[in-house]
């Protein structure tokens, strides 16, 4: 019996995992909590997603992404092969996150982080809704930032000219939006604040799966 048998079974593991899923605008700083999160907590494994764009220096395909070419991956998603997926500035890039890259390790009690856009994790919520393995592993985090410093934040980046910055504020304004509907949500200050608060977070989400 394969990953997905298992799951679509309702299999689940001697081990209680954690699937983290965290949320929020450009500028919020999630990929940087992830990653600390990572770094300093070696039992959490990060998802690795697919890509259409190329390998940069030092990328190794299975480790830093699954790179695909449009035709891969347009057949996985024709396969019903990710939980989600999405374009970003061409319909040629694309980015999404296959069902094993996240089922697989589950099954082997292993605890997932993964930081997507919020349209991504409503795609996860629909699959915690069916499935036994998700439902019982999946944590929302959602990290928000009061207007006034994501703005700050982004001009200080100094990445973006001011256009691309206006629409960036205009998509963080309806991201926000989204924000009651996660489990969790981090109220944004200082990175190390925003850190302790997640580990908090992953705390009360361990001992919910244990229960």
């Amino acid at each position: 019996m394969n990953a997905e048998e298992q799951l679509d079974s309702q299999a689940y593991p001697a081990a209680r995992p954690l699937l983290l899923v965290v949320a929020g605008p450009a500028g919020s700083g999630k990929t940087t909590l992830c990653d600390r999160l990572i770094h300093e907590h070696p039992d959490f494994n990060r998802v690795i997603t697919a890509t259409t764009r190329k390998p940069r220096e030092g990328e190794i395909d299975g480790v830093h992404y699954h790179f695909l070419d449009v035709f891969q991956f347009q057949q996985k998603i024709n396969r019903h092969e990710f939980i989600e997926w999405t374009s970003v500035h061409s319909a040629n890039r694309l980015y999404g996150t296959l069902r094993s890259s996240v089922i697989a390790p589950l099954l082997f009690g292993k605890n997932l982080i993964l930081n997507i856009d919020v349209k991504g994790v409503e795609s996860f919520r629909q699959m915690a809704a069916a499935n036994t393995l998700i439902k019982h592993s999946l944590h929302t985090v959602f990290i928000r930032v009061d207007h006034k410093k994501l703005l700050e934040r982004m001009i200080t980046r100094d990445k973006d000219h001011p256009e691309e910055i206006a629409l960036r504020m205009a998509t963080a304004e309806a991201e926000m939006l989204e924000a009651p509907k996660f489990d969790s949500v981090i109220e944004s200050g200082t990175r190390d604040e925003d850190f302790a608060s997640l580990c908090s977070i992953v705390q009360k989400a361990r001992a919910r799966i244990a229960a």
